[in-house]
């Protein structure tokens, strides 16, 4: 049925989307984690790390967001003096990526995003 309005020639991505879309909206999968990382600051004791690995854009979005600013949207607070007030601090700027070497070996890690962080004592 969605064959008759999938790009011609790109059906198979088209029909692998919907599916992840679909299942990613029925399992609930972006509620689950940002619950798991609300939760974290709460199980994490000061200068434990947080270790994520995304293999979707919306997950890595909500990950980064959340190591750095403490909060799903990326919305930044500060103190009456202006420091930021965040509960984890990354442990490097950029998202690990898998290198062509690991690609090649499993071929399904090409979209995994790895990002850590150190609880910090806010």
């Amino acid at each position: 049925m969605l064959g008759k309005v999938a790009p011609q020639g790109k059906q198979h991505k088209f029909l692998a989307q919907v599916y992840q879309a679909l299942r990613m909206e029925v399992n609930e999968e972006l509620d689950v984690l940002e619950s798991l990382l609300q939760q974290s600051i709460h199980v994490l004791k000061p200068g434990g790390r947080l270790v994520v690995i995304s293999y979707h854009s919306l997950e890595d979005r909500l990950v980064k967001h959340y190591m750095k600013a403490g909060n799903a949207e990326g919305r930044q607070d500060r103190d009456f003096f202006g420091n930021l007030q965040r509960p984890f601090e990354p442990v490097f700027s950029k998202a690990m990526v898998p290198d062509e070497k690991e690609i090649q070996q499993n071929n399904r890690v090409r979209s995994a995003r790895l990002r850590a962080a150190t609880r910090t004592g806010n």
